[in-house]
């Protein structure tokens, strides 16, 4: 019988302090340089692990990193408590609900984007030479499952991007986050079904069946009554006031647990259950942006880097690297997500200049990618090269997703803002009022700025979004938006409030600027240029200054006119 003893536990510290700093460290720089931290955190794996430290200094590598089963099931099992987390985690940053009222475009692209990169995929794959197939009688599970895993996109990489670029709050964004959403939600649904197939000794159709209807079964019962008892708990807890977030913390965990639990049994996976229980919780209506907001930091900055440090801890990059699965994955999976993704916006008939940016955040294979490669490894159903090939296709796709999104924007021509500002009746100044009264306060002087405008309708349509998701994109700054049919030139208005509104932020700041924009329908281009460079604008802290400073709405009046005319 093993026991843990004193050395045991002093090498885990030693471990653990040396992940968690050299990932922090590492992956603040690469966040400064707009990259994934997700790269930092392979690459700390590779310099601790056989690639680079047991290569050039073996000894100083056994030190740290000793050959003993004890100690690697230590660090084993908080990597897996990472990535079970990192899957709730994800979850909760799906909006399923919107997903699904979004239907038409999210579904079309989404299974687009699902069923191209397949065909894509299987039909190089099927021909593999047998030395890249780890069992060569299952080979049509292997090609099964490099399809699936093509379809992969990297949803919390689109988003971090698509945030920086200031469109994540846009309609391109709301579009992109729904047919994601539905990707992802397929995608697992699709991978376990893979798993149970090459879990038996030769195929049976019935058994096939059988994990098929365990996997729907279970999501269906989950999103449904799963949902509406998860709302109804998080409910709970604002009416009588509980401690938050560590209420919600506490019971998303359990949540993640008991599905995990339960998905395991069945023969799924825990992983797809803790996916599925980010989901439920994260539909409940009262779970603030800020509480979703510190669970995914808990989650990146402890328990993500240990998972992926540890890949690199465990196999030799360098020994197991073939430049021709990397290539040839590497560009079967951007060429397929990218294509994919663009036959679905060109049926769904977005806007022309929108399908390229909407195309492009489906590229990313990120976490998700590697986190069902490392599974498929460890059941054998993948040799190590092919393993690697997904890693290098899965960050290089991550890091080039930023600079092309950022280069198809920059191609957009310039907007003038202070132009679509009507500064005689479309500045407000407000305080003591909630977000929805402050829409209704800004919306009341429409009238005076455009003819035969039915207001009601369109606060109504604003604050249903609201309750959809928060417009406030964080640092004291919200911006609500409707696309109507009855202008023909964009309306923004301006409110603000000294004393601040809880506008449900990400980042749990109150909101001091609200930009009310309106724009027409058949100008889905503008209306993105306006958001995103009112957001750019608004990062300049002297611009932030001088709106904030401003005592009356002629101070104001002149800062807006200095800041976007």
């Amino acid at each position: 019988m093993h026991y843990l003893n004193e050395t045991h536990i002093l090498l885990f510290l030693i471990q653990l302090a040396l992940i968690i700093f050299l990932a922090r460290f590492f992956g603040e720089i690469f966040r400064r340089f707009k990259q994934p931290v997700l790269t930092a955190e392979l690459l700390i794996g590779l310099l601790l692990g056989p690639t680079i430290l047991g290569r050039f200094l073996p000894a100083l590598h056994t030190l740290i990193f000793p050959d003993d089963p004890i100690q690697h099931n230590m660090l084993e099992t908080i990597a897996w408590i990472g990535v079970l987390f990192l899957l709730l985690d994800t979850g909760l940053e799906i909006d399923f609900s919107s997903a699904w009222r979004q239907k038409g475009s999210a579904l079309i692209i989404s299974f687009s984007d699902i069923i191209i990169p397949m065909i894509i995929a299987f039909i190089p794959c099927i021909l593999l030479p047998d030395i890249y197939l780890a069992d060569e009688d299952k080979r049509l599970q292997f090609a099964l499952f490099m399809a699936v895993v093509m379809t992969i996109s990297a949803m919390p990489i689109a988003s971090r991007v698509m945030h920086d670029l200031k469109i994540l709050k846009t309609d391109l964004g709301y579009l992109t986050m729904s047919a994601l959403a539905v990707n992802d939600i397929v995608g697992w649904v699709l991978f376990t079904i893979i798993l149970g197939l090459f879990s038996q000794s030769a195929f049976n159709f019935w058994n096939v069946i059988i994990v098929f209807l365990a996997t729907v079964g279970f999501s269906a019962l989950a999103l449904t009554s799963g949902r509406y008892l998860s709302n109804k708990t998080v409910d709970f807890f604002h009416k009588n006031q509980l401690p938050e977030p560590a209420s919600s913390f506490t019971f998303a965990c359990l949540t993640g647990l008991v599905f995990g639990a339960i998905t395991q049994k069945l023969g799924i996976h825990a992983l797809f259950g803790f996916f599925i229980a980010g989901i439920v919780v994260g539909e409940a209506k009262k779970l603030k942006e800020e509480t979703r907001s510190i669970i995914s930091q808990m989650v990146h900055s402890l328990f993500v880097p240990i998972f992926f440090v540890n890949i690199g801890l465990k196999m030799d990059f360098i020994a197991n690297f073939d430049f021709f699965p990397v290539l040839l994955i590497t560009f079967i999976g951007i060429i397929g997500r990218f294509y994919g993704a663009w036959v679905g916006v060109s049926i769904s008939k977005v806007p022309k200049i929108n399908r390229a940016l909407i195309s492009a955040a489906h590229t990313p294979g990120g976490m998700m990618e590697i986190v069902v490669a490392l599974l498929a490894l460890e059941i054998g159903l993948i040799t190590p090269k092919i393993f690697i090939a997904i890693v290098i296709s899965a960050v290089i796709s991550s890091i080039l997703m930023g600079p092309w999104m950022s280069w198809l924007l920059k191609k957009r021509k310039d907007v003038k803002i202070a132009k679509y500002i009507n500064f005689n009746y479309g500045i407000h100044i407000m305080d003591d009022v909630d977000k929805f009264e402050a829409v209704n306060i800004i919306a009341s002087k429409l009238p005076l700025i455009v003819k035969n405008i039915n207001i009601q309708d369109i606060t109504r349509e604003i604050s249903n979004r609201e309750k959809e998701y928060s417009t406030a994109i964080g640092e004291g700054i919200a911006i609500p938006h409707v696309r109507i049919n009855s202008i023909s030139d964009p309306v923004l208005m301006f409110g603000f409030s000294k004393e601040g509104i809880d506008w449900n932020a990400p980042d749990g700041k109150l909101t001091h600027f609200i930009y009310f924009l309106l724009s027409p329908s058949t100008t889905n281009d503008l209306h993105i240029e306006i958001l995103s460079k009112i957001a750019r604008l608004m990062q300049n802290k002297e611009n932030y200054m001088k709106l904030l400073q401003s005592d009356d709405i002629v101070e104001l009046s002149d800062s807006l006119k200095s800041i976007f005319g």
